[in-house]
C-alpha cells in the first residue's frame, strides 16, 4: 500500500475525466451522445491494450468467465456515459458535474436492493440527505415544467437535460452494482477493457438515430477524448492498486472544483448559489457514507484480528 501515490493517481484521474468532459462539451451541440460514446470508448481501447500488454496483463485482460455480466455491464454504463454527454449540451459544467454525484449514493439504494447488502439507519439518512442536494441542484431546471419561470435561466431544454443527466446517473448505479457482481470472477484489467469493448459495440445502435459526419477538430477533439479516457481508466484503476478504497474515495468530489473552474473559465458559466449549496449537501452526504464505510472496515479489521489464534 502507498497511499499517496493512491491519491495521487486517483486526483489524475478525476482531472483527466473532467478534461475529457470539457471536450465532449464542446461538440455536445452537434455531435449526439451516442456518437460521443463511440469515440470516447473505441479510442480508449488502444490505450487500454497497450497498459494491459506493458504490465504483462494482455492474455488475463482479454479472458473473461462471464462474458453476459459484462454485456449487462456494458448497457449500464453506455446508457450512464450516452445520457451525461446528452446532458452537457443543455447544463453548466459544474452542475452535470452536482448531478452526477447522485451515482454513488444510488449505488447504496441499489446495492441493497439487487445485492443484499446491509444498510444501516446512518447510511440511509445520508443517502436521504444527499437527494435532497440532487433536489435543491435540478429544482430550478424542472420548475419551468410546472408552468414557473426558471429564476436561474431555466427553461424546457434544461429541464430535459437535467432529467437526461440524472438518468445517466441511475444508469451509473447500476453500472457500480453490476461490477461489485463481476468482482468476484473477473480480473479489474479485464473489466476495464472489456467495458471499452461492449460500449463500443453497443454506441453503433444510436447510428439511426442521427450521427453526424464530425468535422476535422471535432473528431480531433473526439478521438482526444477517447484516448483521455483510456488514461483515466488506468489511472483509477491505479489508484485501487496502491491504495484502500476508503481513503482514494472522497478525492472523487475535487471534480467539482476542476469542473467549476472549466466552467467559469472556458465555458464563461457562472455558477449559482442554488447549485452550489445542493452540491455541498450532495458532497457532505457522500463524504460521511465514506467515512462511517472506513470506521465500519477498521472495526471490522480488529474483530478479525482479535479472532485470529495467537
Amino acid at each position: 500500500m502507498r497511499p499517496l501515490r493512491g491519491i495521487a493517481y486517483k486526483i489524475g484521474s478525476v482531472l483527466i475525466f473532467i478534461l475529457m468532459s470539457a471536450l465532449i462539451k464542446t461538440t455536445s451541440g452537434r455531435v449526439p451522445g451516442g456518437e460521443a460514446v463511440f469515440f470516447r470508448s473505441f479510442f480508449a481501447i488502444p490505450v487500454i491494450v497497450a497498459w494491459l500488454a506493458l504490465r504483462g496483463e494482455l492474455r488475463t485482460g482479454f479472458y473473461t468467465a462471464n462474458p453476459m455480466g459484462h454485456v449487462w455491464r456494458g448497457f449500464a454504463g453506455t446508457m450512464a456515459m450516452g445520457l451525461g454527454f446528452a446532458g452537457l449540451a443543455y447544463l453548466p459544467f459544474p452542475e452535470v458535474t452536482a448531478i452526477g454525484y447522485a451515482a454513488p449514493l444510488l449505488t447504496v439504494v441499489f446495492a441493497a436492493m439487487f445485492l443484499g447488502e446491509d444498510v444501516r439507519l446512518f447510511r440511509i439518512a445520508m443517502v436521504l440527505t444527499g437527494l435532497i442536494g440532487v433536489l435543491i441542484v435540478i429544482a430550478p431546471r424542472l420548475s419551468v415544467l410546472q408552468g414557473v419561470e426558471g429564476a436561474a435561466g431555466g427553461g424546457h431544454a434544461q429541464a430535459f437535460g437535467a432529467s437526461l443527466v440524472l438518468c445517466g446517473a441511475v444508469f451509473a448505479a447500476l453500472a457500480q452494482v453490476f461490477i461489485r457482481k463481476l468482482v468476484a470472477t473477473e480480473k479489474t484489467a479485464t473489466i476495464v477493457f472489456w467495458f471499452s469493448v461492449t460500449a463500443t459495440g453497443l454506441s453503433l445502435f444510436t447510428i439511426p438515430f442521427g450521427w453526424v459526419w464530425p468535422t476535422p477538430v471535432e473528431a480531433a477533439t473526439l478521438i482526444a477524448a477517447g484516448l483521455l479516457g483510456g488514461v483515466g481508466q488506468i489511472l483509477l484503476t491505479s489508484a485501487y492498486r496502491e491504495a484502500d478504497a476508503s481513503v482514494v474515495a472522497p478525492f472523487d468530489y475535487a471534480s467539482m472544483i476542476f469542473a467549476l473552474a472549466i466552467g467559469w473559465f472556458v465555458f464563461a458559466e457562472v455558477p449559482t448559489r442554488t447549485m452550489l449549496g445542493g452540491a455541498v449537501l450532495i458532497i457532505f452526504a457522500g463524504m460521511m457514507i465514506i467515512w462511517r464505510e472506513r470506521r465500519l472496515g477498521l472495526e471490522r479489521a480488529r474483530q478479525r484480528k482479535a479472532m485470529s489464534p495467537q
